[in-house]
């Protein structure tokens, strides 16, 4: 690695698609600063996987849900970059951190909407707006959203209203970051075979085989589907794509 080598910061980098795209990230020589939010063991595994291939990471302690905690967050990662790049910036934000959460709209709560709007909407617009100054002029956004946003399945209602409101947002910020050449993308994963929701579509075998039926590629989505394509978004081939939704679900639901 050198001091030149482009930066990725990627929020609930320590498992699920998070951690496939710190993983492609690094393999495609960019430097990986994780964040995780209660499993430091399983962050600190995929810190010491990139350093054992050659590459460069390091983790930092974040909780998306507590807007309170970004001040102090800043400053740690400042330190951090100056500590291990010798910079003060960095080059790509992926915004992927969050939880799952499938009820139906009538016995939705307040407490659990509330939990959605602090880490999914509030949480990204206030890091993001934090951590603007700190990405290099010319870097790249991208914002993990979901397919639940084009269609509809019964229990997603208010997830899928987060992740509308992020495509939303995504789009501004490609036109007020624009003057600095930074670009702000969305991906949208269809169903993935990961831990997220509590595993129900690794796990649940009835429910992937659904998932597979309305998929045009016969097959539920895997981690290994979505990150290296985060990783080629944020290449310099694809500079000229900006305020785009480009959603990875192999034809779910089409």
């Amino acid at each position: 690695m050198t001091r030149l080598s482009k930066i990725a910061l990627i929020t609930g980098g320590s498992r699920g698609l998070g951690r496939n795209c710190a993983m492609s990230l690094a393999t495609s020589g960019a430097g990986v600063v994780i964040t995780y939010n209660t499993n430091r063991p399983a962050a600190e595994a995929v810190v010491q996987e990139i350093v054992d291939a050659g590459g460069r990471a390091a983790l930092l302690h974040l909780d998306t849900g507590r807007v309170e905690s970004f001040d102090t967050f800043k400053v740690d990662l400042d330190e951090l970059l100056r500590a291990v790049w010798e910079r003060d910036h960095f080059d790509y934000l992926v915004n992927n951190a969050g939880f799952g959460l499938s009820a139906p709209f009538g016995s939705t709560s307040e407490t659990d909407f509330d939990r959605l709007v602090d880490v999914h909407l509030k949480g990204v617009f206030f890091l993001t707006q934090r951590l603007a100054p700190m990405i290099e002029d010319g870097g790249r956004i991208i914002n993990i959203s979901t397919g639940l946003t084009r269609f509809s399945i019964p229990g997603m209602a208010a997830y899928a209203m987060m992740k509308g409101g992020i495509e939303v947002f995504t789009r501004y910020l490609a036109k007020e970051l624009g003057p600095r050449g930074i670009t702000a993308n969305v991906v949208a994963p269809g169903a993935i075979a990961t831990d997220f929701g509590g595993g129900l579509v690794r796990d649940n075998g009835d429910y992937n085989r659904r998932v597979a039926d309305a998929t045009a590629l016969g097959r539920a989505g895997l981690p290994d589907d979505v990150g290296p394509m985060v990783a080629s978004l944020l290449s310099d081939a694809n500079h000229w794509v900006n305020g785009q939704r480009i959603e990875v679900s192999g034809g779910m639901n089409l």
